[in-house]
């Protein structure tokens, strides 16, 4: 994938200064504040998202249930091999990546990038899976993935197999779908459904099964009996 939008305006004003060598930096400055007024603008949480108990259960009662369809010819390929800013949904089409737009909605104590609003420089992952604190630093190495809720390889025994490209390649960078959590738990997880994985910290479940069921929901996906009961289960850990 190219520059993302905001830092392709700087460079291409980079490359007219002697043109304009006077107002040069008055003009970087004007982009700079416009690059990061349009990636203001985009919400990085869809409206509602994530459901309440009362309407999780709802949804939840409301889904198909079958067993699981066409496992053997899941690829990850299949859900587009790269982050892609090019689709509509949420966090979509604001000139940056998937990943910068995770840690920007998910980091605490967030330093972001001067000439790139769209990078986060440091922060802080308060990971909702375990617990941990995990902190980040721009090019360094990291214990935050980003991880789909309902993971790529169960959104396609779900009923993923038969949607187009661009859909599957929507769900994949839809920021609903997604979380920065701790790399190792997500290794663990997998592609596992919520009857085969719950996360560690017992007091994300009433959350976690929300999300989950709000993304399965959104996208008409179906759950299977045991899935089913696991979503049910941990939603009743909810607190009026």
């Amino acid at each position: 994938m190219g520059p993302s939008r905001p830092l392709a305006v700087l460079a291409v004003l980079a490359l007219a200064a002697p043109a304009a060598a006077g107002c040069h930096h008055e003009d970087v400055a004007t982009a700079r504040a416009s690059a990061a007024a349009s990636v203001a603008r985009v919400p990085l949480v869809g409206s509602g998202f994530p459901p309440d108990a009362a309407s999780a259960k709802a949804q939840l009662a409301g889904l198909k249930v079958e067993w699981g369809r066409n496992w053997e010819t899941y690829k990850r390929e299949n859900f587009g091999r790269y982050w892609s800013d090019e689709t509509d949904a949420v966090g979509g089409r604001n000139g940056c990546d998937t990943r910068d737009d995770v840690l920007r909605r998910d980091l605490d104590d967030r330093r972001e990038g001067d000439r790139n609003p769209c990078v986060v420089l440091s922060g802080t992952l308060h990971d909702p899976y375990t617990g941990k604190v995990l902190p980040y630093t721009y090019r360094r190495a990291s214990q935050i993935q980003t991880d789909h809720v309902v993971a790529l390889g169960a959104a396609w025994r779900g009923g993923a197999y038969a949607w187009t490209p661009q859909r599957r390649l929507e769900y994949a960078n839809d920021l609903d779908v997604l979380l920065a959590v701790d790399k190792r738990t997500n290794y663990d997880k997998g592609s596992r459904t919520a009857d085969k994985w719950r996360p560690p910290r017992r007091a994300y479940w009433c959350e976690y099964a929300r999300r989950y069921t709000g993304i399965k929901a959104r996208y008409g996906l179906s759950v299977t009996a045991p899935e089913k009961l696991a979503l049910q289960e941990m939603l009743a850990t909810c607190t009026p």
